[in-house]
């Protein structure tokens, strides 16, 4: 029983810790669910606790949590409420792989601090890194701690760096599908609906990554994190519009061979490997046929028809805390679309704006990314009354 990984999920409810759940009930001799956190679905949590019998769940909303502590008083589960304690509750010494699966910016410090106690870290939340991604760095280099990457296109190259130590990038090609809008014409994107920007062709996520794929800015965030978890700089990076989603990306070597991670759409393999890594459990997803893929298509992303990609690899470039300001605007223009205040089009202008007119800092502190978050937030909202 000591080989079993005992592994906290921040985020529990989600797209990725749906899925991770699934992959701890089909391997109860690996893995345990040791902690379970959710924002504001006490409901699922409430069901997700009384089915895996967590050590201890919390509730972010403390509103819920009455109603969270009644429905689970009759069982063996410690019951917290806060982000306060979900950012303490990783400090744990009987966890060993913390999940970060939290929406947005609100996983940054629950991160740091399992950082800090030398956990694993299996990083869903691509916002962490976007932020903050020299300060993580730096600290995980200091606490020696292990970070996995969930994304599918980061655990892909993850996978194809095994047993390449010594050999150093030339490029990464990160594959994007596209989303929902790469055939529609620029001049019909001032129609597009939200009811439209949240199907996505291949991929099953929450509605804000889903978002952020229909604008592109996911794979704008993706590089930004690629460019922290594999040591490079922008312009070994390249998008390619991979619209089948098979490839799910590639690392160029310095003699010109390239390696892919291929197979089906599916998160749940990149979440079991996090957990496994660098072992490979058996599963029961299904498998790729060839004959179902004769041909793969390559292109390259139009920039100017998505400006959202575009503005990220300008942060990217300019680098200091101008990520975070792009990563707060977005969060708060991504969540002003959902609710239908904001048209599809009004996104990157208002990341944009925010970008333009916030205070940027080369050297941030923790205490500066903070504060950035926090004003760029302010200024967006400010920005969408006016609109």
């Amino acid at each position: 029983m000591e080989n079993i990984k005992k592994i906290a999920l921040l985020g529990s409810t989600g797209s990725i810790g749906t899925q991770a759940l699934e992959v701890i009930a089909k391997h109860p001799d690996l893995f345990t669910a040791e902690i379970l956190t959710a924002n504001n679905n006490v409901d699922l949590l409430i069901k997700q606790a009384k089915e895996f019998i967590p050590n201890i769940v919390i509730i972010a909303n403390e509103k819920y949590y009455n109603k969270l502590q009644s429905a689970l008083s009759d069982l063996p589960i410690k019951v917290f409420a806060g982000t306060k304690d979900i950012e303490e509750v990783v400090s744990l010494p009987s966890i060993d792989i913390v999940l970060t699966a939290m929406v947005g910016f609100s996983g940054l410090l629950p991160t740091i601090n399992a950082i800090k106690n030398n956990k694993v870290i299996a990083l869903a939340n691509k916002e962490t890194l976007v932020v903050a991604g020299e300060i993580i760095k730096d600290l995980a280099q200091k606490y020696n701690a292990s970070i996995r990457p969930v994304d599918s296109e980061h655990s892909a190259i993850f996978q194809c760096l095994v047993g390449e130590v010594s050999n150093p990038i030339e490029k990464i090609y990160l594959t994007a599908s596209g989303g929902p809008f790469r055939n529609l014409p620029k001049e019909e994107f001032k129609n597009i609906t939200l009811e439209q920007a949240l199907k996505h062709p291949n991929w099953a996520m929450g509605n804000k990554i889903t978002i952020d794929s229909a604008t592109m800015m996911n794979k704008g965030l993706e590089a930004i994190e690629a460019k922290w978890l594999f040591d490079i700089e922008p312009n070994q990076i390249d998008i390619l519009v991979h619209p089948q989603s098979i490839v799910h990306s590639m690392v160029q070597f310095q003699d010109g061979s390239i390696k892919a991670q291929m197979g089906l759409p599916d998160m749940k393999l990149p979440i079991q490997f996090a957990f496994t890594y660098p072992n490979r459990a058996t599963s029961s997803f299904p498998r790729m046929n060839f004959m179902d893929y004769p041909s793969l298509d390559f292109q390259k992303p139009d920039f100017e028809k998505f400006k959202a990609l575009q503005l990220a690899f300008n942060a990217m470039e300019v680098g200091g805390n101008m990520p975070c300001i792009m990563n707060a605007a977005n969060e708060v223009a991504v969540e002003a679309f959902l609710n239908q205040q904001i048209k599809f089009m009004d996104i990157p202008e208002l990341v944009n704006k925010a970008m333009n007119q916030s205070e940027k800092i080369s050297k941030p502190t923790i205490e500066d990314y903070l504060e950035s978050d926090k004003q760029t937030r302010i200024i967006t909202q400010e920005f969408i009354k006016k609109n």
